[in-house]
């Protein structure tokens, strides 16, 4: 079945005037056009959008998707080199996922301290009760937290 580009949009979830660009960036190398030049998006095309998308949410710049799909387009004499791309790109996105960890902890530490302010009706029950500023107070969250 082939997807016009309004509806390769919609099922995508990327909008037209990104495709357009990924197409004029080669990211699209297996994408057809009729005989009026109009792009068809096969089944493949469709794929091709969604690892496009998730490596794009994952960090990756056009130019190392690029890479990747021209690897793909090598067929079965590139399979160890992509192979080894995704190896690469997965040791990328679990250290990506260990430095948003960290955050998430100072996010969680900060709605701790404000909860805990609100329900005492001053942030000053960190210093006054507990003597906890900065990393005594991320003690003591963690404590209550379960984590520590």
């Amino acid at each position: 079945m082939a997807y016009t580009i309004s509806e390769a949009a919609g099922i995508s979830g990327i909008c037209p005037y990104t495709i357009r660009f990924y197409d004029k960036q080669g990211l699209l190398p297996f994408m057809n056009r009729n005989r009026a030049g109009v792009r068809q998006f096969s089944e493949l095309d469709m794929e091709c959008l969604e690892i496009i998308s998730m490596l794009k949410a994952t960090g990756m710049k056009i130019k190392e998707i690029k890479r990747y799909l021209d690897l793909c387009v090598l067929g079965d004499g590139a399979l160890e080199q992509r192979l080894q791309f995704m190896r690469d790109h997965q040791a990328e996105v679990r250290r990506q996922m260990e430095e948003y960890k960290q955050y998430m902890e100072v996010i969680g530490y900060k709605i701790w301290y404000y909860e805990t302010a609100i329900d005492a009706g001053t942030e000053y029950i960190h210093d006054k009760h507990w003597e906890d500023t900065g990393e005594n107070a991320r003690r003591r969250y963690l404590r209550e937290a379960g984590d520590g």
